[in-house]
């Protein structure tokens, strides 16, 4: 049937159906339409009253809302296809196995059919068994706590990690015993064999231990490993790829692995069709060490020939992608490259889906490009609303277009709104600034905003050059210049410094990122320095100059994923994985700002407050309010002052789903002066938070406790903010 088509001629209603080549036309008239319509309905209600009834008898250790939700398929079936034997006794099968999954080992359901639509489920629960221990008979190579960890881990997986007690649950055992198995084999013992576990009841006791018996056999290295083939480099050079591979136990995963190290080593170096293979031969080992055999075909050296073809674009020009590429002509191929350029057009937000394929060229050495592309929306608007402990409520709009003329540059502009001040932003990026690898960003903006102590209006323009050296290396030249009033004040002036200048700033930045995944799961360094320069020679009329510098350090308890990107594995334990969850950052952060044309006992107060660095808040000092550490004047309001520390440690760990709670100590100072920077009149902060995880980085409710409170100090501060603390 290609098609129905319905249509209304005179008062016939006539359906048409087309039938290959034949059409059928029934003609059906309203009174007999609405006789249908009758029928039907008297169909439905008919169904409607014998829908079976299930009712549940004997339940006491769940609800029934918790038992229809558990048989909600087979209820439906029932519903829909009418309560025969076959289908109540499903069902009473079903809730026996929703209960021994909760530890009811002994669970019986009974099913009673009464007046051909009802349906009886007589329960009888049984105690409650609970898991006492697991015995483990014949494991030497590996510890009893470590295998416990396993064999738990489907159980766990259901219930509180701090729940001590489980319930015995038979299948979870033997899934768990698999696992075990798993982990024999990944650690060597190819021929490690795990019985089916054997249980003892303590039915005065309701409780169960499992007995898991191990045969381990042999546990299985790595031999001599022979290379051969066109192997190009020598053997200590091919070896050295894999060496931390050939250290660990014999697996076949590993074998697997040995191939892809080696082709990667190859295309790196140009060696497009490098082709490798690697055996191994366990029958053949020589008192455990496995000998392999990798045979190598590295093919010819193969360079970019400069052609690309993209394929897929409608509003984006081919041309904004084919130059990311065309640049490469004569260079030697190199996946790394590719990936580097890839990632790079990814960062604009202009593509879903970008697929680079190198083809090689018949009769030659060299490679074209195929790309091709989806293109996401270039067009977007946003409109946000939160809170912040400091700015209260907040909302926000925002509208971008990333494509301006089909030339993949983008303009965004905003508009912010709290409780504290106003701001609208005009920002133009440009990725590849006169098509080079440079990235070229001019935010203008103006706002005005209520600090504790005096309220300002700002209106500048902001120019940015960066370009990323590295993956990890990006630097950057910017240039700023902004018109600051300070439009009303309880501070004195004496304390405020100029309260309406013009600053012209050229600044230098740079940030070295080892972390992987930063804003999910970081686990690695990362440091960051600025340093910028107001002058006379800029047009500014506030001299000065001031330097941050930043390090931060995540380290995570668990071993590092096995694939990038890849936060859990799930095939550890459940503690293991719970620790791999887990991270200690540890963070240290300074800056000095010193005016160049004024000095002495008055300096500290020529620099306007605005310049001026502050400290306390949700990501420096938790125990302190926003910008409440450091100088007050005699009213209590913070002035800043011109050089300051902050140093946090801080552990996080799960709790559940994405929720995770936090610990913390944070350490900091504010001097009023730049000429004296020390570690001299420190604060401190000892607390506890939650976060939760987002995509784009966490949700944070922090508390800080003051454990050396001063006169006129409040104990301590919560902080509600988004994103990481340092």
């Amino acid at each position: 049937m290609r098609c129905a088509a319905l249509a209304f001629v005179l008062t016939g209603l006539f359906l048409v159906a087309e039938l290959g080549a034949q059409r059928v036309i029934t003609v059906v008239r309203p009174e007999e339409k609405q006789k249908q319509e009758q029928a039907v309905a008297k169909a439905q209600e008919k169904h409607a009253q014998k829908t079976a009834t299930v009712e549940f008898e004997g339940a006491t250790a769940f609800s029934e809302k918790d038992l229809r939700s558990a048989v909600k398929e087979q209820i439906a079936t029932v519903d829909q296809f009418g309560l025969t034997p076959a289908r109540a006794d499903d069902l009473a099968f079903f809730v026996e196995v929703f209960y021994r999954k909760h530890g009811y080992e002994k669970i019986s359901v009974r099913y009673h059919i009464e007046q051909g639509d009802r349906l009886r489920l007589e329960i009888d629960e049984g105690p409650l068994m609970t898991l006492d221990q697991i015995v483990f008979e014949g494991n030497v190579a590996e510890p009893t706590q470590k295998l416990f960890g396993y064999a738990v881990g489907p159980t766990r997986e259901r219930h509180s990690k701090l729940q001590k007690t489980l319930p015995f649950v038979g299948a979870d055992i033997e899934e768990g015993a698999e696992l075990v198995q798993r982990l024999y084999i990944a650690e060597g013992f190819l021929d490690a064999a795990i019985e089916k576990p054997r249980y003892v009841y303590h039915d005065e006791t309701n409780q169960v231990d499992a007995i898991i018996a191990i045969h381990e056999g042999r546990q299985y290295f790595f031999g001599d490993v022979s290379f051969r083939g066109e192997t190009v480099y020598d053997p200590e050079t091919l070896r050295g790829q894999i060496v931390d591979l050939l250290k660990q136990p014999y697996t076949e995963a590993r074998v697997a692995d040995i191939p892809r190290r080696l082709q990667s080593y190859f295309k790196t170096r140009g060696y497009y069709e490098v082709k490798v293979e690697a055996t191994g031969t366990p029958e053949e080992a020589v008192d455990g060490r496995v000998p392999i055999d990798v045979a190598i075909s590295a093919g010819p050296i193969y360079r970019f020939s400069g052609e690309v073809f993209v394929n897929g674009l409608t509003r984006l020009r081919p041309s904004f992608v084919s130059k990311r590429f065309t640049k490469l002509a004569g260079q030697t191929y190199s996946p790394e490259v590719l990936d580097e350029k890839f990632r790079a057009l990814m960062r604009t937000g202009l593509f879903n889906l970008l697929r680079i394929e190198p083809t090689p060229i018949a009769d030659e050495d060299a490679l074209l490009l195929n790309i091709t592309a989806e293109e996401a929306k270039s067009k977007e608007f946003g409109f946000s609303i939160g809170y912040g402990t400091y700015e209260g409520g907040i909302v926000g709009a925002q509208y971008r277009d990333r494509n301006l003329f089909g030339f993949g540059r983008s303009l965004t502009t905003s508009v912010e709104i709290s409780q504290r001040g106003y701001k609208g932003e005009i920002l133009y990026e440009d990725p590849f600034f006169l098509d080079t690898d440079f990235g070229f960003k001019n935010d203008l903006a103006a706002l005005t905003f209520d600090f504790d102590g005096y309220s300002k209006f700002e209106l500048g323009d902001r120019v940015e050059l960066t370009r990323k050296f590295t993956k990890q290396y990006e630097a950057g030249l910017i240039f700023a210049a902004r018109h600051v009033e300070v439009t009303s004040a309880s501070i004195n002036d004496q304390f405020l410094g100029q309260t309406s200048y013009f600053i012209n700033t050229l600044g230098f930045t740079q940030t070295l990122d080892l972390r992987t995944s930063p804003l999910v799961a970081p686990r690695g360094f990362v440091g960051n320095t600025t340093f910028d320069l107001a002058s006379t020679v800029f047009g500014s009329e506030i001299q000065l100059a001031r330097g941050t510098i930043r390090l931060g350090y995540f380290l995570p308890f668990g071993p590092k994923p096995l694939t990038p990107g890849v936060v859990e594995d799930q095939t550890l334990p459940p503690l293991q994985r719970w620790l791999q969850q887990s991270l200690l950052a540890f963070g240290a952060r300074a800056g000095l700002v010193h005016s160049l044309n004024h000095s002495g006992p008055d300096e500290p107060t020529t620099i306007p407050i605005d310049e001026r660095f502050f400290n306390g808040g949700a990501t420096t000092v938790r125990s302190y309010g926003e910008r409440d550490l450091g100088p007050h004047d005699p009213k209590g309001n913070p002035i800043g002052g011109e050089f300051f520390t902050v140093f946090n440690v801080e552990y996080t760990f799960p709790i559940l789903g994405e929720l995770q709670g936090a610990l913390f100590y944070d350490a900091g100072n504010l001097l009023p002066t730049s000429e004296k920077p020390g570690l001299r009149d420190m604060h401190y902060a000892l607390g506890a938070g939650l976060r939760y995880k987002l995509p784009i980085g966490p949700i944070r409710l922090d508390y800080g406790f003051n454990p050396d409170r001063q006169p006129g100090e409040d104990a301590g501060a919560f902080h509600f903010s988004f994103g990481f603390a340092f």
